[in-house]
């Protein structure tokens, strides 16, 4: 007798709801949860949180310019890699409110949100077809830890459009896997694209379209994109020998434009600039790795973790993925090798149950390239609490991850010919029970301790309002300050204020965008601004006492402006 999670009645190939059904009590939760998690980044975007910097700064800066028609940048200002779709998106939110500003460079963020969150509950019920764990699912995704909330709303390149991606490339691969014509010439079958196939080329290019764009965007989701098609190619390749397959590299191409045609005009290769940024260049030690990579990084790249950090009791979230994705690959293994039950028991537009394990599968092992992949650079050695954003993606994973433990906690241990319980089923059920109920208060405890974080905030970004509304009335229009400093005072200022970057020892340092340092430079007598307290102000203090009357002092809460006479 063979012994393993029993999968529920209703899972993957089950009979869709018919059209117009009420939506029931699981759905109007499931509506709850998504208005919930929506309008929590609503109020944190209301809040001017989380906080601003200047990287994010540097993408409204693209922004402007694309928006005044000044520039068309291809990568984010001062490097050669990670495409500037976000600033792409915010431009017309900047040509319509007539300038720029944080909450119109993040509402595209926030609509991006929004659709990976419809997007993944769309994919759980195409894959397991239980509308009581996709309300889990949105739920847990409608929760948000500081490094979740960062990774979504910071418009800082490549992470809010990377997970809603991810989930449409896998909702597209179910769909294009499902409904393959060969399903049409079975007795009883019936395509899910049958009398369309206008519409199933659609979905052969928005495939492509997007794999593309993520190739320019930021390839942390590339094993997504791998996964994915190498179900399209496990279940589609005769269809990918025609036109379907020509309209998807066309679409990719396209997709990938900008990183094509700059490369090919260049003659740079981006993928050099990203194993640079990775640490490709630096060193760590494999204890720091493994800590950073497999101790730290799920706990804080799946929102587990108080911001900045995770408490010891947080991290039992990094013993329990391992054999999370263990189980989700072995469970997701048997049922593609368990041959698909008769079509027309399945239910027309019904989604196979080897189409489903297929794509759960894909997931899983995306999930793990990723976390592999995060490991073994450098980052994860040097910088693990703020490259933990390279973890984004894992929340793409979440369905398939969590589907095991959904089934065990619902129906325990059995054997496909009985259902009675016993003491192993029993057992199982209630770990399973309590591991889904500390995934929710793990996450929830992470979402309130970022909440607790907004006053603090919103205070920082008053006094950068002051700054800059102080500088205004003062008549400066250049100024040298530090990295942190300059491209966030420019772009808050729609660049009535002009900086150039120096580091604490006053010397240039690393200007993003350079014309901003040779208008400084060009200036009678720029000004410099420091945070109070930091070695920069240390610094340009020590140089006032050294030379009396050089420098004029003007002081506002954390923040000092030194003028030049």
């Amino acid at each position: 007798m063979t012994v393993g999670v029993r999968e529920q009645p209703r899972g993957a190939g089950s009979p869709r709801p018919r059209p117009g059904a009420r939506p029931g009590l699981v759905g109007w939760l499931t509506g709850l949860a998504v208005l919930a998690g929506v309008g929590y980044r609503l109020w944190l975007l209301g809040h001017a949180a989380p906080p601003t910097n200047s990287d994010e700064a540097t993408m409204g800066l693209a922004a402007l310019h694309i928006a005044r028609g000044e520039g068309f940048p291809v990568w984010f200002y001062g490097q050669q890699y990670m495409g500037t779709l976000e600033a792409y998106l915010a431009a017309p939110v900047f040509a319509l409110a007539g300038g720029p500003s944080l909450l119109g460079l993040r509402l595209p963020t926030l609509a991006l949100y929004a659709l990976f969150l419809l997007l993944t509950w769309r994919l759980t019920l195409r894959l397991t077809g239980d509308r009581w764990f996709g309300l889990l699912v949105v739920t847990l995704l409608a929760l948000g830890s500081d490094r979740i909330i960062k990774n979504q709303l910071i418009a800082g390149g490549g992470y809010p459009e990377m997970n809603a991606a991810g989930a449409a490339l896998a909702l597209l691969a179910v769909d294009l896997a499902t409904g393959r014509p060969a399903d049409a010439g079975r007795p009883g079958g019936r395509t899910a694209d049958a009398g369309r196939p206008g519409w199933r080329l659609a979905r052969w290019a928005a495939w492509g379209l997007l794999a593309g764009l993520m190739l320019w965007v930021d390839p942390l989701v590339l094993p997504y994109v791998a996964a994915t098609g190498a179900v399209l190619v496990g279940f589609c390749r005769r269809e990918l020998w025609g036109a379907a397959g020509a309209l998807l590299g066309a679409a990719a191409v396209l997709g990938a434009a900008p990183l094509l045609l700059h490369s090919l005009l260049t003659g740079r290769n981006p993928l050099h600039a990203v194993l640079a940024a990775s640490g490709a260049n630096a060193s760590a030690g494999w204890p720091d790795r493994l800590h950073g990579g497999l101790v730290l990084g799920p706990g804080l790249g799946l929102g587990f973790c108080a911001p900045g950090q995770c408490a010891t009791w947080q991290l039992w979230w990094a013993l329990a993925l391992p054999p999370l994705l263990v189980i989700a690959a072995a469970t997701a293994w048997r049922a593609l090798r368990t041959p698909d039950p008769d079509p027309a028991a399945v239910g027309p537009g019904a989604v196979s149950p080897r189409v489903a394990a297929a794509v759960r599968l894909a997931l899983v092992l995306a999930a793990v390239a990723t976390l592999g992949a995060y490991t073994v650079s450098s980052s994860a050695g040097l910088t693990p609490v703020e490259s933990s954003r390279y973890l984004s993606c894992l929340l793409i994973t979440l369905p398939a991850l969590l589907w095991p433990v959904w089934t065990a906690a619902r129906h325990g241990l059995g054997s496909a010919t009985t259902s009675r319980p016993g003491i192993g089923s029993t057992l199982v059920r209630s770990v399973a029970v309590v591991l889904l109920a500390a995934t929710l208060g793990t996450a929830a405890h992470a979402t309130w301790r970022a909440a607790e974080t907004v006053p603090a905030t919103r205070a920082a970004e008053a006094r950068h309002t002051e700054l800059v509304n102080t500088l205004r009335q003062l008549g400066v229009r250049h100024v040298r300050a530090g990295y942190w400093t300059c491209n966030r005072l420019t772009f808050a200022s729609a660049e009535r204020v002009v900086c150039a970057v120096v580091d604490d020892t006053l010397r240039p340092g690393f200007d993003r965008y350079p014309a901003y340092r040779r208008e400084v430079d060009s200036a009678t007598a720029p000004a410099w601004v420091a945070p109070a307290g930091s070695p920069l102000a240390e610094v340009l203090d020590e140089r006032q006492r050294a030379t009396p009357g050089s420098l004029d002092l003007v002081t506002i809460e954390g923040w000092r402006i030194y003028l030049p006479r």
